[in-house]
């Protein structure tokens, strides 16, 4: 087997479940455990593992709305922007975007009121942001 495939199969198992255990890994990637741990630790010095999170169902939290809401941006302010918007401790993750905003966060709160406030005065306030567009997640499917 070549590294590329070992390579591609730790990953996949590792996307599979994130608290998978070395051994767990190991036999889903049909490898040692020595070796899936190399691949851990050259992945994650390489950047492609970036970090390990946990998915959560937005329906199941209690006392907490998230949003992904795309965000529109003058190019001549698109680095201060973003800039801010990173600093703001609802936004969960911050995204560039091919589709129909420059950018996508993920934005959580206690509420949908106050996840409202976030995106008018929050994410609107900011110099540069033209637009913002959020959809309220409901339900996990999958």
């Amino acid at each position: 087997m070549s590294d590329d495939s070992t390579r591609d199969r730790i990953l996949s198992a590792l996307e599979e479940d994130a608290q998978a255990s070395y051994g767990e890994i190991a036999e889903r990637a049909e490898v040692s455990k020595p070796t899936v741990r190399k691949y851990i630790d050259e992945l994650e010095s390489e950047g492609v593992i970036v970090g390990y999170s946990a998915e959560v169902d937005p329906k199941k939290l209690s006392g907490q709305s998230i949003a992904l809401v795309g965000i529109d941006v003058e190019s001549e302010r698109y680095v201060e922007a973003t800039r801010a918007l990173q600093e703001l401790p609802e936004v969960e993750s911050l995204y560039t975007s091919s589709g129909d905003h420059m950018l996508m966060a993920e934005v959580r709160a206690d509420d949908g009121d106050a996840l409202g406030d976030v995106i008018s005065d929050g994410i609107l306030a900011i110099e540069g942001v033209t637009a913002a567009h959020p959809s309220f997640l409901q339900e996990r499917l999958k």
